[in-house]
């Protein structure tokens, strides 16, 4: 008996043991399912401070963009980002992503056979590291973006007969919440996802979503239609002569379509619901070229608006800091200065005006700029919206330069406003055209880190051209001379139709990079050995490795320019910087360069590269020379070196075949490891491109400004 009870005692103890080891080998076999992301995807769209996430082959492309090194900006790709860090290669693999706060600078380097571009500053980080878990975290199989649209990549369990009685219910109910199920569905995911517990607090929080209602608690002035009169003409407004036209001051009527532009943000929801897209805002179509009126887009849309909803917080989506720039000239007229102002008020209602969300003041300019309200007067669009209808003209010239000038200098600061993580952006209003000059003006906002937009109204007719102080101002204002960031008005009654893409543009921080890079930023001029060892097809090598330094930068009047000059015994200028302000005219201009034969005088040639291009350089770009020779100088390049270095000139030789090292490492500017390169053969020039342009921009930084 007692051998009976020990036996089953033992018997029971074994199937314990053995249930108790397949539980834990069922637990153990419980794996962390990750999502997959496309290449294209960054970081920024995720909402997730911390993830885990699976990137696919083949995202190692120079059109997925990286800025920085170790640390990158939120807008760089994490798949490529991860490639450039060394985490994994194109053939993909899994990336632990983290969030952290955003930096004062981002530098570009040439990493794995990515090359990462360098950022004065970004709102948000992040770093990438193997993928696997941290012990003590949990990790979203399910991630979130910023359009609060999640991607599953589970299947959903399947719902009971009661769930879907319920389901079914509630929609017959509430027929009204159709509108709001992307919204309500993205506040459930978010609700069950696991969040991560990092040990180190994150530098951004998750947003909860928000689903619209039909009831507005903001009021929404209504449109008040008159009978059509004919127009009646005032005395006009005294025109300035020789500097601006004026405005006639007609009837004070407003075109009855002008005063229906509301709540487009409203609009915009409801749109990406329609799509389901991952975006927070649809893109406008603009495209290089194509006018805003070109696009289809229909004032009809705007004349039964939905109503925005008032959120304390603002707009999550669009956290930039804004200062409009107001004409207040006397050729605007109190008609259009009305109308200027009601646009201001409906771009005011559809950002959606928020301490978390977009901020904006207003500076009115005339002969001199004053700022009417900061940043931090107002912290919701109808507070704005009411201030800005008491603006009282100024009146004087429109001298656009100076008032950007005082932004530049006295708006985008702490005590202002100035919140250091959101994009500064400037909005100008020009009715016509600036009274005083820009370029310089706006280049020096833009090296502060000042995204720039001109909105123009009624440009200068053939007649008035020779009144315009400074041509094609726009262009030369504007970053990178891209369609992007101006928009063009032909009248001030068409000024409702540009409401929306333009909240749209300045809502999209993924393209608010318009500060100076290493990429945009240099007045580049090569040197050129022509003499009579190098040979023809030798020299159209040399030609060739140019080109393909010329061709990584961005090339305008106001972004990078590029020189050349050629030299044996005596010296030619090929072109000089202002010669050629797009990439393909450049282009074209290396091509036909045709080889001189002749001596060597590199010491010459630096000397006359320094009168001929730099002296002529414009004050806030880089001066960079690259000098190729493949022989030593037949006078002394140590002198004209040194000078060239202390008027500000960056030296980078490049040395082939014959080259002294002594000369090319006279030639460089400090370090010389850093700045001058040597190869024995001209074909392989090729391999110094990418060193070459990674070094350029590594110390874009640190170099001072000439």
């Amino acid at each position: 008996m007692r051998a009976t009870v020990i036996a089953t005692f033992f018997g029971v103890f074994l199937t314990c043991t053995y249930t108790a080891k397949e539980a834990t080998k069922k637990t153990k076999k419980a794996k962390l399912y990750v999502p997959q992301i496309d290449c294209d995807v960054k970081a920024g769209k995720i909402i997730n401070p911390e993830f885990i996430a699976k990137c696919p082959p083949g995202c190692q492309d120079v059109k997925h963009r990286v800025y920085g090194t170790d640390i990158y900006a939120s807008f760089s790709s994490v798949c490529n980002a991860a490639i450039h860090s060394g985490i994994i290669d194109n053939t993909g693999g899994k990336v632990l992503v983290q969030k952290v706060a955003g930096h004062s600078g981002y530098r570009g380097s040439f990493s794995n056979g990515v090359r990462s571009l360098s950022l004065p500053r970004w709102r948000e980080s992040f770093l990438v590291s193997e993928g696997k878990p941290r012990k003590g975290v949990s990790y979203p199989s399910t991630l979130e973006y910023s359009s609060s649209k999640s991607t599953a990549v589970k299947s959903e369990p399947k719902k009971t007969e009661q769930d879907l009685k319920g389901t079914k219910s509630a929609d017959i109910s509430n027929t009204s919440e159709k509108a709001s199920d992307q919204g309500d569905t993205a506040r459930k995911e978010h609700q069950t996802t696991p969040v991560p517990t990092p040990g180190t607090e994150m530098a951004t929080t998750t947003p909860t979503a928000t689903t619209m209602t039909t009831e507005p608690s903001t009021t929404v002035p209504q449109p008040t239609t008159a009978p059509a009169a004919p127009r009646t003409t005032a005395a006009p407004a005294k025109a300035r002569p020789g500097l601006h036209r004026g405005r006639d001051m007609g009837s004070s009527s407003v075109h009855p379509a002008y005063a229906s532009v509301v709540a487009a943000a409203a609009r915009q929801v409801q749109a990406a619901q329609g799509r389901g897209q991952n975006t927070a805002m649809e893109i406008d179509s603009w495209k290089p070229g194509l006018s805003l009126f070109d696009t289809g887009f229909s004032s009809k849309e705007e004349l039964n608006p939905k109503p925005l909803e008032s959120i304390s917080q603002g707009n999550q989506n669009c956290k930039v800091d804004l200062s409009f720039l107001m004409d207040g000239s006397w050729s605007i007229g109190k008609r259009r200065f009305q109308l200027q102002k009601r646009f201001l008020g409906n771009v005011a209602q559809a950002l959606g005006i928020g301490s978390a969300g977009p901020l904006m003041g207003i500076v009115q300019y005339g002969d001199d700029p004053s700022t009417e309200f900061n940043l931090k007067t107002y912290a919701n669009s109808k507070d704005l919206r009411n201030a800005i209808e008491k603006i009282q003209q100024k009146g004087g010239l429109s001298n656009v330069g100076k008032a950007l000038s005082f932004v530049n200098k006295n708006f985008f600061l702490d005590a202002n406003g100035n919140r250091g993580g959101a994009p500064n952006v400037v909005v100008v209003m020009v009715d016509g055209w600036p009274t005083d000059r820009v370029e310089e003006a706006s280049r020096l906002a833009r090296e502060s880190g000042i995204n720039i937009f001109f909105v123009t109204v009624e440009a200068a007719a053939q007649s008035e051209k020779q009144n315009v102080v400074e041509p094609n101002f726009v262009d030369k204002a504007v970053c990178r001379t891209s369609g992007f960031y101006s928009i063009n008005v032909p009248s001030w009654f068409s000024l409702h139709k540009v409401v929306q893409p333009l909240v749209k543009r300045v809502c999209d921080t993924e393209r608010l990079a318009c500060s100076k890079t290493c990429l945009n930023a240099a007045d580049i001029g090569f040197v050129i050995d022509g003499s009579s060892s190098v040979g023809t097809g030798n020299f159209r090598t040399v030609l060739q490795f140019v080109a393909n330094i010329s061709k990584e930068f961005e090339i305008s009047d106001t972004d990078t320019r590029i020189g050349a000059v050629q030299y044996t015994y005596e010296q030619r200028l090929e072109f000089s910087f202002d010669k050629y302000s797009t990439k393909q005219d450049v282009l074209n201009a290396i091509k036909r360069i045709s080889y001189w034969s002749g001596g060597t005088s590199t010491g010459a040639a630096i000397s006359y590269a320094s009168e001929q291009l730099f002296s002529k350089s414009k004050p806030n770009k880089r001066k960079i020379m690259i000098l190729i020779t493949d022989g030593r100088s037949y006078d002394d390049v140590s002198v004209p070196a040194m000078a060239a270095h202390q008027n500000g000139v960056i030296a980078y030789s490049i040395g082939v075949a014959w080259a002294a090292p002594d000369e090319l490492e006279a030639i460089a500017s400090d370090p010389a490891k850093e700045h001058s390169f040597f190869v024995d053969d001209f074909d392989n020039l090729y391999r110094y491109v990418n060193q070459l342009i990674q070094n350029i921009c590594t110390e874009f930084n640190s170099q001072p400004r000439n």
